[in-house]
């Protein structure tokens, strides 16, 4: 048996699967995977070892098991493809818990391999035994135990499906290790055959009365959500073009943002909790809300009884859970985005042509807000304002069509605030969770399906601590990611909250130990820079970006400086508190 003495990977075979280990692996292929984001233990050792022989797999070895899930979602997210995820049993598994519930929250199609004890040690508490179906079951669409080995083709099918189908989301598939060395004589999973997908059933009525409810508004809004994202770039390019022949407003939401291009005239910024006095204030006052791939989440209604008190409701979602859950709907759609969007632009031309002008006033009252200049903030140099690193960012990225994750607090509104997205596909954050520590890893994972773009995380000082040894992982498979480092010592947000609702009382959001981040980096073989004056950043940021290889940029600025617009917890949009 010869083995490649460059890769030290055994050629590989067309025989069939002798193990239910390498009936796994040869079905992951089948199905089209080419990288899976993992960490070996014992329970998987026979899945590595048939991976071994395995070239067709790309594995990326992380250093701890939530960030692969972040990582394969940072895939995902970026691709529109599975993310894959292999772990061991017990604390293996137990810690993706938080990377799966992140993925469920923001509909990201994962699936999460999990090795199991022997079959007859199952519930014996045998060591790193754990349920892990029950673990998960709150966190995932779909679970299951393979209990032979000839199962796994089968599983392996619904699992993938249950992920992609519908609205997306992650899965667990949890095979004992006796089953992954058993023989395996079920048929090998068969390559799918490319088909194009069934055409969607949309109501051309139902499509009709929304374009004539739109033709009729003295005041539309488009509010777009996530599911604009979700559904790819020909589907958002057929949302910009109802929402620029429409010549009504736009507005996005967090995980929306880049469904419209940001230099689109009609778009008014990102709304909700952090969003802009524009888009709040256009919400509010709509008399028709085109809700196209959201869910009406807390953070962008705010008080739900001041909510688009004068609006009718177009709501547009995958999941028909989603409709009516949480503000009722005029109009319900329900199905792909795509499909729907189609319809609906091909009742908008069959309409006759209305006057061009005929939402003057409204954009008219939309400017007396974007004239309030909701995002401005004063600078104090020679310190650094977070907004105006974000602005820097912001310049040197255009024209590049880079891919940015970031962390989750302060610095993850001033990106979505500052930086502007032209495609979709090209921010990656985490929303419904909002899990500290997803930043660094979901841009590993982002540029292992991109290798040629240039992918930059965009983090705080205490959401890096959590998954910082994940910079092993971008030097090990050669990431040249860019991490931004927003650093004012502080749980920026957590502070921010107990500066204007707990009095001041700053219980526990001060970092005191911070490492010095330029030669921790620099420990694990990536080129570091820190600024401390404002003059600094145009160079310093622009050298960060074009420097070969991963890069860290440490960047101090104000401690105490707070993120506005900002929707206080239990107000309404029209309740935007702006900066003094």
């Amino acid at each position: 048996m010869n083995i490649d003495l460059c890769t030290g990977r055994l050629p590989p075979s067309d025989a069939p699967a002798t193990t239910g280990a390498e009936c796994l692996i040869r079905g992951l292929v089948a199905l089209g995977v080419d990288t899976v984001f993992g960490y070996p233990g014992g329970a998987v050792l026979p899945i590595y070892d048939a991976l071994f022989g395995e070239p067709r797999l790309r594995h990326v070895l992380v250093r701890h098991e939530q960030a692969a899930v972040h990582a394969a979602e940072g895939y995902a997210r970026s691709t529109g493809h599975l993310g894959v995820v292999l772990v061991t049993s017990g604390p293996g598994v137990a810690n993706t818990v938080s990377g799966l519930l992140d993925a469920q929250s923001d509909s990201l199609p994962v699936l999460c391999i999990s090795g199991q004890v022997a079959r007859a040690a199952i519930g014996t508490q045998a060591f790193q035994e754990c349920d892990a179906l029950s673990i998960t079951r709150s966190v995932t669409k779909w679970q299951a135990q393979a209990r032979e080995a000839a199962h796994i083709p089968a599983l392996l099918h619904q699992a993938v499906a249950a992920a992609c189908s519908g609205r997306p989301g992650p899965v667990l598939l949890d095979i004992p290790k006796d089953v992954l060395a058993e023989a395996c004589h079920a048929a090998a999973v068969p390559a799918p055959t490319p088909q194009p997908p069934p055409a969607a059933a949309v109501d051309e009525a139902l499509a009709a009365a929304v374009v004539d409810a739109l033709a009729c508004a003295e005041r539309p809004v488009f509010y777009g959500g996530g599911g604009l994202v979700q559904a790819g770039e020909a589907a958002c390019a057929d949302f910009a073009a109802l929402v620029n022949d429409s010549g009504a407003p736009c507005t996005l939401t967090l995980q929306g943002l880049g469904a419209l291009p940001a230099s689109n005239p009609a778009w008014l910024g990102m709304l909700g909790m952090h969003g802009t006095l524009e888009a709040n204030m256009a919400m509010h006052e709509a008399d028709l809300v085109l809700a196209l791939g959201s869910r009406f989440d807390d953070r962008v209604t705010g008080r739900l009884g001041d909510f688009c008190p004068r609006a009718r409701f177009v709501h547009l979602s995958i999941d028909p859970l989603n409709i009516g859950r949480v503000v009722r709907a005029d109009f319900p759609l329900v199905g792909p985005a795509d499909a729907w969007l189609q319809a609906l632009r091909r009742a908008w031309h069959q309409r006759p042509a209305l006057a061009a002008d005929r939402l003057a006033p409204w954009w008219a009252r939309i400017e007396t807000w974007r004239q309030r200049r909701s995002l401005a903030f004063a600078e104090r140099r020679p310190h650094i304002a977070p907004q105006a690193l974000m602005q820097t960012l912001d310049r040197h990225l255009r024209g590049r069509d880079a891919i940015v994750s970031t962390d989750v607090g302060q610095h993850q509104m001033w990106a979505a605030q500052h930086l502007g997205f032209e495609k979709p596909r090209r921010f990656l954050t985490s929303g419904g969770a909002g899990t500290m520590g997803f930043g660094l890893p979901a841009a590993i994972g982002a540029q292992i399906a991109h290798p040629g773009r240039l992918v930059v995380c965009v983090s705080g000082d205490a959401s890096f601590l959590m998954n910082l040894q994940e910079m092993s992982t971008a030097v090990q498979h050669g990431c040249p990611v860019k991490v931004v480092l927003v650093n004012n010592g502080r749980m920026g947000m957590v502070r921010q909250w107990q500066a204007l609702h707990h009095g001041g009382r700053y219980s526990h959001s001060y970092t005191e130990a911070l490492p010095d981040f330029v030669a921790l980096a620099q420990s694990f073989g990536w080129q570091a820079r820190r600024l401390t004056q404002h003059d600094e950043l145009e160079a310093g940021v622009l050298e960060a970006l074009n420097q070969p290889g991963p890069v860290l940029l440490d960047v101090e600025v104000l401690a105490e400086e707070n993120c506005y617009p900002m929707m206080p917890a239990g107000a309404g949009q029209h309740e935007l508190l702006l900066a003094p």
